[in-house]
Order: C-alpha cells, then structure tokens, then sequence
C-alpha cells in the first residue's frame, strides 16, 4: 500500500461486495463498451503529502494524454480513508470510474468481485506485455494462477528512515540492523531527549504492514496454504506482542503514536522530533515538510538477527499501487490506451520520480536516475527480502479486522494495561472470528 494513507476500512461492505457481482464503470452491459470514447474517470488514490499535490502532479500528465489520444480524463484524488469503500461501493452499485488505484494488497478481494477487467495476454499486449514488469510487483496483482486483476504502477517498500544528527549527538555511530539493537539505541536517543522511533498506532493498514513482517521473521504466517485464517498460531501472537511491545515494553514508541493515524510520525521525524522511522519510500513526502535529504540516512528494516533476506529475514512487504480498469467501463479502448500511458518508460519516470517510489516497468527502473543512494535500499529490498501480502479474497478483512486487533492493543499499551501473550491471543481471536468463510 501506500505511506500515505489512514485506515483502510470496510470489512461489512466488502462482504457484500464479495457476494455481488455487479461491476463498476459507465457500461449498462455489464462488459464494457465504447459508448463514451471522448472520457474517462480516474480515481487516483492519495500519493502525495496532500491532495492537491497529487493533482499539480498528474494534471499536466492528465492533460499531456488528452493532447495525445483527444480523451478527456476527469481525475479525482480519493484518500486512504475512503478509497476502499468508494470501490467496493462502486462494484456493488455499478457506479465508479473507468480507471483508478487500488493498493497492491487490495489485489485478490477485488478481484473476487468480479468487477475488475482481467489482465490476460491479449490485455497485456495491448500495453507491450506483461514481461515488462518486475515479478516482484506482478506477485501483488491477484490470486497466484489467475489473470492478474491489474497492473502495476508504483512499486514501494519499507526502508528505516534514521536523522544523522540525532544519531551523532547520541554517540550512534550506525543504523541499527536487528531489533534488540534498536532497542538499544533507543536507550541513548532518549538520554539525549529525543523520541526513538514513530507508528501510526491507530492506522489499521499500517499496523497490518509491520505485524506481517514481523510475523514473517517468527517464521509464520496469517493464512494456511490452503487460505484459511489462522490468527492466533504461536509465531503470529508472538510477531504481533514483538510489534507493540516496542511501545508497551520497550518503550521506544512514544505512547501518544497509539492515536496516530495521519501519518503524523512521519511529521515528527521531519521535524527532528523523533531518531528513525520505518516507512515507505518516504523521502518526497519528507522533502515536502522541509526536511532535507542531507538530514536523514535510509538502511534496511531491522530483522530478529543477522542480514535481510528471503523466510525470517524478510523485512518488508511488497508496498505498490497497481491500475485497474472496471469491466463494464463505456470507454473499454480508452482505458486500455490509458494504462498503456501511465505505464509507460516516460510516464513512469516522471510519477515514480515525483512520489519517490520505484518504477514496477524494468526499463523505466534501470533508468540512472532512480540509482540514488535512497532507491538503492529500496530496489535491493523489493528483490531480496520482500514479501507480498496473501493474495487471497479475504485480505481486505484481514487487513481491517487484525489492525484493528493491532489498533486496540496499542491503545492499552497506551493506556498502561498490560499486553501479554494472552491478551494478544484474545484480540487475534476476536479478530479470526469476524472473518467470513473462504
């Protein structure tokens, strides 16, 4: 997903959405049409540090594509907090866009709708194929085996944002590379008064993000290889009591980050009030509070020990934002025509330099520019030790119902109630039992 989000909420309306099969877009048929071949509508979700940022940044791409092709393309910024019920409203009612962004791990509920065009080799042709893209983004665009859902667009992962001057005067001469070194650190970051490290506590999708890493390092995992929540094994409770008890024991997250959920950590760190930050592809939104990339250092995420790598030393997931065209769409060409631009190598340059995030399209990718000291974490991580998120038709719940476990577990620590192993269980329990059927 993308660091530029609140909660992503809508485990009810998702329900319904998974047991209809109503398609968004213009169309009446039901499969596409070009009835409408002058318009499009897009939803692009929020990638910016604002709204209107996000349109100063595709307006003129917007506009270069209508000179291009003679389609208009009515462009809508939809926040985190309301971009996925606004799709999964839009599959129900058969009202929404031609085009929008999904985050990557939105990928197999929305699919499962059945209100996404699905991306075969003849749709793949149509925008130069699908080998242009990097497995490691095309591994978030659906259910394995299936015709992808979508297609990539912006490919991110998580980095460890760390300021090289409260680290100097902390006596921190290199960025922690395992947690119990963190820890450490922090003790002698707070000496010095500063905060250790930011969260997005009330941030479900946030939260989800990290305890999957974590619960990767513990050697587990949320789902059974037959897709099946299984919450509350030994190493995900562990993994989730590891993630806040940076709070609840450690104390390196300040205990008012339990209310965050507006990316205010990120805030805090571009104002030197907090050491380090785990984050995604951070370094536009930074600059955009003022921050310059002089100030800050960018190292892997921390694992349990030794190196980052593939099984318990993944330390990211596979953060992007994929494009999706609805089926019943009235400009089924022009959308088409539409992808095909975005992802473009021009196209993809100019929107991954502007959101600092990594081209998925591997030409645009080699380009020298985005061979920066920062990308560098970034593209090594996406293909040595990142992993997607479960490609399976319940994510969207999982994300909603386990980061809101996440959520209320760090209002405790919060709050000092304790977070035990038990306590941790009985939230992921909770969590699993408001879980549809497969």
């Amino acid at each position: 997903m993308r660091s530029i989000r609140a909660a992503a909420v809508g485990a009810v309306t998702l329900s319904l959405a998974l047991a209809a099969s109503a398609c968004g877009g213009g169309s009446s048929t039901g499969g596409g049409s070009n009835d409408s071949p002058k318009t499009l509508t897009y939803w692009a979700s929020n990638q910016g540090a604002s709204i209107e940022v996000d349109k100063k940044v595709l307006q003129p791409e917007l506009d270069k594509f209508e000179k291009q092709y003679g389609i208009k393309v009515k462009l809508e910024v939809v926040p985190w907090s309301d971009l996925l019920n606004r799709i999964l409203t839009a599959t129900t009612s058969g009202q929404g866009p031609d085009v929008l962004n999904i985050g990557n791990t939105w990928s197999a509920s929305l699919q499962a709708t059945g209100a996404l065009l699905p991306w075969d080799a003849k749709n793949f042709a149509k925008i130069g194929g699908k080998d242009r893209f990097v497995d490691s983004a095309l591994g978030s665009t659906g259910v394995q085996g299936q015709d992808p859902a979508a297609v990539p667009l912006y490919s991110m992962a998580y980095a460890l944002y760390y300021n090289k001057q409260i680290f100097a005067d902390a006596g921190i001469s290199k960025p922690p590379a395992t947690w119990d070194e963190l820890v450490a650190d922090g003790k002698k970051i707070q000496a010095k008064g500063k905060q250790v490290i930011g969260a997005e506590g009330a941030n479900v999708s946030e939260n989800i993000h990290h305890v999957f890493v974590f619960a990767k390092q513990h050697g587990a995992d949320f789902f059974t290889a037959d897709g099946k929540p299984d919450f509350t094994n030994d190493g995900v409770v562990a993994a989730v009591k590891q993630y806040v008890d940076l709070m609840a024991k450690d104390k390196v997250i300040p205990q008012g980050n339990a209310e965050y959920a507006q990316n205010q950590s990120v805030s805090d760190f571009a104002k030197g009030k907090t050491a380090m930050l785990l984050w995604q592809s951070a370094s536009a939104n930074l600059k955009s509070q003022g921050m310059s990339e002089d100030a800050y250092g960018i190292a892997p995420v921390p694992v349990r020990s030794g190196a980052p790598g593939t099984g318990t030393q993944v330390n990211s997931m596979v953060a992007g934002i994929n494009m999706a065209v609805f089926k019943n769409t009235d400009n089924l060409d022009g959308a088409t025509k539409f992808v095909k631009f975005m992802t473009s190598d021009d196209e993809q340059k100019i929107l991954n330099k502007a959101y600092s995030s990594i081209p998925p399209v591997k030409s645009a990718q080699a380009d020298p520019s985005f061979n920066t000291p920062a990308n560098a974490v970034l593209k090594n991580t996406l293909a040595t030790s990142a992993a997607a998120l479960p490609q399976v038709a319940q994510e969207s719940q999982f994300e909603t119902t386990v980061g809101t476990a996440v959520k209320e577990l760090f209002a405790d620590a919060a709050a000092g109630r304790a977070v035990t192993t038990d306590s941790v269980k009985a939230k992921l329990e909770k969590a699993q039992q408001q879980m549809p059927a497969k």
